[in-house]
């Protein structure tokens, strides 16, 4: 009986080495002893039971009893899993657990020891504790009284004209549990401000160094709090006291003199500079400088008188600095230029230069835009008619010299008779413009015969009548412009003077001069004619009767004298000498009526 007890105590007690050990304790239920051989227990110094705690959290284990305690490990557990917060080998027995990287909750501490008296480990837990973390947030970072923007970003900063000595008014608010103190930096002028607590905080700052210069500026607000945690915000600001340029404004489509009086100016905003300030807002504009108006639009319209006007403008930026004043002059042209008349060089088959061309206009506004009027040309049969009808049509003169130019052809030898018709368009600076009425000029021959009026005389003005007593002879000389090759027909004729107008003349003799006779340009001949009836005889020498050659000018082509067949008695010679004076009078009348044209 003894021996079945023995046994039965044995299987008791081999049954209760056999049951597991003891888990650690969850956060619901209390911590257990755990099962070890060795005498030595852990305790941690805290935290204590329910107490919360944030940021960075120091942990310290203290070991008691008998044993050699040879390493430490510390986790830490949400009843989830263990996570390792440190190990150390050696005394003091401590870690570091930074509860930020914790979510917010319920957590208890382990502690896993070894002692190597017994070559076992031993095992201790903390307190249940909360993690209850919180991050400052800013609730507001602001500067007082911007002129522009909303301080967000670069490019939408908020905008101040404060001047050098000015104040900038920083205000912030933060919510946090155990919110500590403020800082504020990237700031214009020279230094920092102080910190904003610990202690009694102010919540901004009027920041006044007393050289807040032109420029932009990123201030930064960290934002701290008893449990080490911050936060920061950036805000962007600019200072700008300058005031934007005027930039190159175009006045209607080119810029020029205009020849509408509603004006449109474009590019008030977008052509203008703040360099690197707040931005172009508006601009001013005036016409005597003195009375302004605004607009916020990029273009503007405006109707001005005809003349010479000037528009005042000035710039106007998004804190309201006012550039400089710029004169723009905007000029009005409603008058067509005004033409005068052709200046053009005669016009001959012997041209061997290009015949200079001028159409003489003027404009009172704007002047005539040389470069814009251009002279249209062609040639014509009887020089009148809207389109020249041996050209077919007009063509223009290319060598962009508006209505001061040439015309240069490769020959004006075949362009005799014919008839050079002209128009010109005249343009002013402001694109009025007028089309001339044709004009024609005719081109003439270039050669050019004629009686050599000094070097052709008649011998006798006074004769008797008579084949033996009234003869009288002309020498003559015929001249050309230029050397000729061909035959001449010229010929003497003759008619009473006292004939009536139906009366023609008597041709007296006729001569063909031979080719090449005026190669040289002049020619002497001789002509004797016998007047046989008393009175006075007109007496003519033509060149070329018949028109065959084509000349210059055919009214010189015939030289006159006059004559006069006398009976003489012989009683009268005695007193002959008293009358040389009316022979001399005679003599100077036919002598001036030789050189005048007769029919």
């Amino acid at each position: 009986m003894r021996g079945v007890c023995s046994v039965l105590l044995l299987v008791v007690m081999m049954l209760a080495l056999a049951q597991p050990m003891t888990p650690a304790p969850t956060l619901e239920e209390g911590v257990a002893p755990s099962l070890t051989s060795s005498s030595m227990s852990l305790s941690f110094a805290g935290p204590a039971e329910g107490e919360s705690v944030t940021g960075l959290l120091s942990i310290s284990v203290t070991a008691s009893g008998t044993g050699n305690l040879s390493w430490l490990r510390i986790d830490v557990s949400d009843g989830s899993g263990w996570s390792e917060v440190g190990n150390r080998s050696s005394s003091p027995w401590f870690a570091q657990l930074d509860t930020t990287v914790l979510t917010n909750g319920s957590y208890q501490l382990r502690a896993v020891g070894h002692d190597a008296d017994v070559d076992d480990e031993v095992t201790g837990f903390s307190s249940n504790f909360t993690v209850a973390n919180q991050v400052p947030i800013i609730t507001a970072f602001s500067v007082l009284n911007p002129g522009a923007g909303s301080g967000t970003s670069s490019n939408d900063r908020w905008w101040f004209a404060t001047p050098a000595d000015g104040t900038l008014q920083f205000r912030w608010g933060a919510s946090d549990d155990d919110l500590e103190r403020a800082t504020l930096s990237n700031l214009p002028g020279t230094g920092t401000p102080s910190s904003d607590g610990p202690g009694t905080l102010a919540y901004g700052w009027d920041w006044s160094p007393g050289d807040l210069g032109e420029g932009t500026w990123n201030p930064r607000l960290n934002v701290l709090d008893g449990s080490g945690l911050s936060a920061s915000l950036t805000r962007f600001i600019g200072i700008d006291r300058t005031g934007p340029e005027i930039g190159s404004i175009t006045v209607g489509s080119d810029g020029g003199w205009q020849a509408d009086n509603n004006i449109t100016l474009n590019g008030l905003k977008t052509t203008a500079d703040d360099g690197f300030g707040s931005g172009v807002t508006s601009t001013d504009y005036s016409l005597d400088g003195q009375t302004w108006e605004s607009t916020s639009a990029d273009n503007l319209d405006m109707t001005l008188p005809e003349g010479e006007n000037v528009v005042y403008l000035r710039s106007v930026d998004r804190v309201g600095n006012v550039g400089n004043v710029t004169q723009l002059p905007v000029n009005v042209d409603l008058t067509p230029p005004e033409g005068y008349g052709w200046v053009v060089e005669e016009l001959t088959t012997n041209r061997d230069q290009p015949a200079p061309i001028l159409y003489v206009a003027e404009d009172a506004g704007s002047g005539v835009d040389q470069s814009a009027s251009a002279i249209e040309y062609g040639f014509d049969t009887n020089g009148v008619g809207s389109i020249p009808d041996i050209t077919g049509r007009w063509i223009t003169l290319g060598n962009n010299q508006g209505l001061n130019t040439s015309l240069d052809l490769a020959s004006w030898a075949t362009k005799s008779g014919q008839y050079l018709l002209l128009r010109a368009t005249v343009v002013d600076g402001a694109g009025n413009t007028i089309v001339t009425p044709t004009a024609s000029f005719q081109v003439l021959p270039g050669l050019d015969l004629m009686w050599n009026a000094p070097n052709t005389t008649i011998d006798r003005l006074i004769v008797r009548p008579g084949q033996g007593t009234g003869a009288v002879q002309i020498e003559a000389t015929l001249e050309s412009n230029e050397g000729y090759d061909g035959t001449v027909a010229v010929r003497l004729e003759t008619a009473p003077a006292d004939r009536f107008s139906a009366v023609d003349w008597t041709v007296m003799e006729s001569r063909t001069l031979a080719a090449e006779s005026l190669q040289n340009g002049t020619y002497s001949m001789t002509w004797n004619l016998s007047v046989t009836v008393e009175g006075q005889l007109d007496i003519r020498l033509v060149i070329d009767p018949s028109d065959s050659i084509d000349e210059y000018d055919e009214g010189n082509n015939a030289i006159y004298f006059v004559v006069t067949g006398a009976s003489i008695s012989p009683g009268l010679v005695p007193s002959f000498a008293p009358s040389v004076g009316l022979i001399l009078l005679v003599g100077l009348l036919c002598g001036a009526l030789s050189r005048r044209p007769r029919d």
